[in-house]
């Protein structure tokens, strides 16, 4: 039995054991697509009945990290659109890229066939605020970021601001492609796949201020970026705050 093997019996093991009453499941993730490593924990979605309790839950399980992604049936639409609003789609990468583990009454079948027509959607187009706030926010951090090159060199702060202009940079370049975003190690990956030249151009300069302290080559590649989608933004933005309700959550 290969590793992928393993998995999938891992997987059904525990959704029979902790999920008998489960309308269906399937194993997502890099176990699923069978690139996992010995520190990949096992990403699986559980359907349940109408009115169960839906949500997140990380767990061991025979030794072995598992990410439990749980949503009621009548929940799956409403769920999706959420998902994809918030332009990573991590359940429905799950439901449309995984494996079945059990579906005995289809109900597998229909999430994951609703599952690939989002992802074919793709996430929803920035609003004309979000687009001026991402380039405003990028601009902000790269003239941090030039400032970070003068003598003498704060690495510890040159190394932060590097950090949060490549991420705010992967938002921007994912966005003008029409393209899914992610965060950690899926940033990389999702920014490469929307634009391979703009990417690697971002993180070989992100590589270079780590390796080098030199922002010169990240700093060159944002502002390519910013090009491209209405330039740098300093005078003339604006934001208005709104209040919160009283009593509200924080």
């Amino acid at each position: 039995m290969n590793d992928q093997e393993a998995a999938l019996s891992q997987a059904g093991r525990l959704v029979g054991e902790l999920f008998p009453g489960a309308l269906g499941a399937v194993l997502g993730g890099s176990t699923a697509r069978g690139n996992s490593t010995p520190m990949s924990d096992l990403d699986i979605g559980v359907l349940l009945p109408d009115r169960a309790e839906s949500g997140r839950e990380v767990i061991r399980y025979e030794g072995r990290l598992v990410e439990r992604f749980l949503n009621s049936v009548g929940d799956v639409p409403e769920f999706f659109e959420w998902d994809r609003a918030r332009r990573r789609a991590t359940v429905v990468f799950v439901y449309a890229q995984g494996v079945t583990l059990t579906d005995p009454h289809g109900h597998v079948a229909r999430t994951r066939q609703r599952a690939q027509e989002t992802l074919t959607m793709g996430p929803p187009p920035l609003t004309a605020e979000q687009w001026r706030h991402g380039r405003y926010v990028l601009t902000c951090y790269m003239d941090d970021l030039a400032d970070t090159a003068i003598s003498p060199v704060n690495r510890s702060e040159q190394l932060v601001v590097a950090d949060h202009v490549l991420r705010e940079a992967a938002e921007l370049v994912t966005a003008h492609h029409g393209a899914w975003t992610g965060i950690g190690k899926w940033m990389p990956r999702r920014l490469l796949a929307a634009d391979p030249v703009l990417g690697n151009a971002l993180l070989a300069g992100h590589q270079a201020v780590a390796e080098r302290a030199d922002p010169k080559p990240l700093s060159a590649a944002a502002e390519q970026l910013l090009e491209l989608v209405g330039g740098p933004l300093r005078e003339g933005y604006s934001h208005r705050w709104q209040a919160r309700p009283t009593g509200a959550q924080r």
